[in-house]
């Protein structure tokens, strides 16, 4: 008589998986804040909307992934930080619309669940989330067999956010003189690794553990620096000056990344030498022998976060952002579009 098949014969050990739960509903429970109505477990996370500082509240979401970073966090087998940046990439995307981050979900898929690979992973996530004071309230850690390489995984995050309409930042104010203030990043944050891999493992041929003289430290070291979560940075910013924009330097680097909050009637006009670039950033252009147009749409080039703001208060603000220990720089202004000209210039 042929054995009877269960779901672990065909590499799903669900008694593993829910033993894992128990871990992930203490990592949750460290981020709880006000709201929170559920633990870990349920077919859906329960949070309670306190309105009553809201005149028309509205609700802010993002979802994002931390890219080919992954890739690095394999070949390192360090899985401590990615969570870190998966918590940024998503956080950062609803702050600068000027929200208050609520809560969390994340999404965890592995060939075959690694307890110790899938604990470091939300161990990070549940420290981004206190960092950006969120709460983790849910999420999914799936096994997909035969569909990642042992040790490989995916990830994917979920955040929500409330703003009252007032108070939304869109751009929609900004205007002529405005000054532009770049807030310095912690290194590549979760952008453009398809490149940094080519140009470091396949045109350098470097070891991910070797030294390079020219960062300070490993390359893996380097490589792996969490991205920074700008959330309380801009809570500080928001809570009595008048922001007219913020920006994510994301996906599309800087360049692209402005344009999406400037009005089309108004130039950018950005100055090169006017912030402190990260050694890796060199680094890179020099080994890939890249132009300084795909690096500034490509790399944030250690800008992680922009704000424009009326002329008269951009001292303040760089004061304020000095106070809370942020490296920023005035490194542009909003001058008027001539018909032909292109919406960014470089001086």
């Amino acid at each position: 008589m042929s054995k009877s098949l269960t779901y672990a014969d065909a590499g799903v050990d669900i008694d593993k998986a829910d033993k894992f739960v128990s871990t992930i509903k203490k990592i949750a429970n460290d981020t709880r804040r006000l709201g929170v109505m559920s633990d870990i477990g349920g077919f859906g996370g329960l949070f309670s909307l306190a309105l009553n500082d809201y005149e028309r509240p509205v609700l802010v979401s993002a979802t994002d992934g931390v890219g080919t970073k992954l890739k690095i966090a394999f070949m390192m087998d360090k899985h401590d930080t990615i969570g870190v940046d998966l918590v940024a990439m998503c956080v950062n995307d609803i702050v600068v619309q000027g929200a208050t981050p609520l809560f969390f979900l994340d999404y965890l898929s592995m060939g075959e669940l690694d307890t110790k690979i899938a604990t470091d992973v939300i161990t990070g996530i549940g420290n981004g989330c206190k960092e950006a004071r969120c709460a983790l309230i849910g999420g999914e850690t799936a096994e997909m067999p035969g569909f990642y390489g042992k040790g490989e995984y995916d990830l994917a995050g979920f955040a929500v956010g409330i703003v009252d309409n007032d108070k939304i930042i869109d751009g929609s104010e900004i205007g002529v003189s405005n000054k532009i203030i770049g807030i310095a990043s912690s290194g590549l944050h979760s952008n453009g690794y398809s490149l940094v891999r080519k140009i470091c493992f396949d045109i350098l041929n470097l070891d991910i553990d070797g030294y390079v003289a020219e960062l300070g430290k490993s390359l893996g070291e380097e490589l792996l620096i969490p991205s920074r979560i700008y959330s309380e940075t801009i809570h500080h910013l928001t809570r009595d000056l008048a922001i007219l924009g913020l920006v994510h330097v994301t996906g599309g680097g800087i360049v692209n990344n402005l344009l999406r909050v400037i009005p089309r009637a108004c130039q950018v006009v950005l100055e090169r030498a006017s912030w402190d670039v990260p050694p890796i950033f060199h680094f890179l252009q020099d080994a890939g022998k890249i132009s300084d147009d795909e690096m500034m749409r490509t790399f944030n080039n250690g800008i992680g976060l922009i704000a424009v703001v009326s002329e008269n208060i951009a001292q303040d603000v760089l004061d304020r952002l000095s106070a809370m220990k942020e490296k920023a720089f005035i490194i542009g202004e909003i001058a008027e579009k001539k018909e032909s000209a292109p919406r960014i210039r470089w001086v």
